[in-house]
């Protein structure tokens, strides 16, 4: 089976390694030798800025689409961010007739299963990111100012929030050190609670969060 890979970094990443496209690269390729996919292909979208949630705007990924099309086969990508933080931007792909595999979700997962993922996904975020608002919003009427030890801990409620997100694969991976588990989540194109890839000092910080 023939399958194209697109890989999506932003500007200030591209050029820096272990911060995005190696990642997503090692979980593509590792996802594909195990399903027993070829990569015909491979595209590199880098963002110039947000909101890149059209076609228009994301000229590799309209590529692949080209491509898979041409060739009939699925475009695979590491996760399910890696097409967008959108539902609707990702709802207008399934419709695209290219089949899209998520290698962090695994082989089986349809569209619709997708659309659950992301709608989710987009759900959590809004929420997180409306209780983080209410509670800086409340502070600061409260006279709180910048730095004081009650915002500090708004902030980390809301870190440990998005930590909690990470327990399953976390505990899975718990008997692994904190370098090896950083090594685990970047092959797998896991993001850290900030969307970055993962290191020691970081696996340890989550862990404690969770602890």
């Amino acid at each position: 089976m023939q399958a194209v890979a697109y890989y999506r970094v932003s500007t200030g990443r591209q050029g820096r390694p272990g911060l995005g496209l190696e990642a997503q690269k090692a979980a593509v390729e590792a996802f594909a030798k195990a399903e027993g996919y070829g990569l015909a292909q491979e595209f590199v979208e880098v963002e110039t800025g947000k909101g890149a949630d059209a076609l228009e705007r994301r000229p590799e990924l309209a590529a692949a689409l080209v491509v898979a099309r041409r060739r009939r086969c699925s475009i695979i990508v590491a996760k399910l961010d890696r097409l967008s933080r959108n539902v609707h931007f990702i709802a207008g792909l399934m419709q695209e007739r290219v089949p899209f595999i998520v290698a962090e979700l695994g082989n089986d997962v349809d569209p619709f299963i997708l659309h659950l993922f992301a709608a989710l996904a987009e759900k959590e975020r809004a929420l997180i990111s409306r209780r983080t608002k209410e509670a800086l919003a409340a502070a600061k009427a409260r006279g709180v100012q910048l730095g004081n030890p009650e915002l500090a801990a708004i902030n980390r409620a809301a870190a440990r929030e998005r930590a909690e997100a990470l327990r399953p694969v976390l505990t899975e991976l718990r008997d692994l050190s904190a370098n090896a588990t950083a090594i685990e989540l970047n092959r797998r194109g896991v993001s850290t609670p900030a969307g970055g890839n993962w290191y020691a000092k970081s696996v340890l910080r989550v862990r404690r969060r969770l602890s």
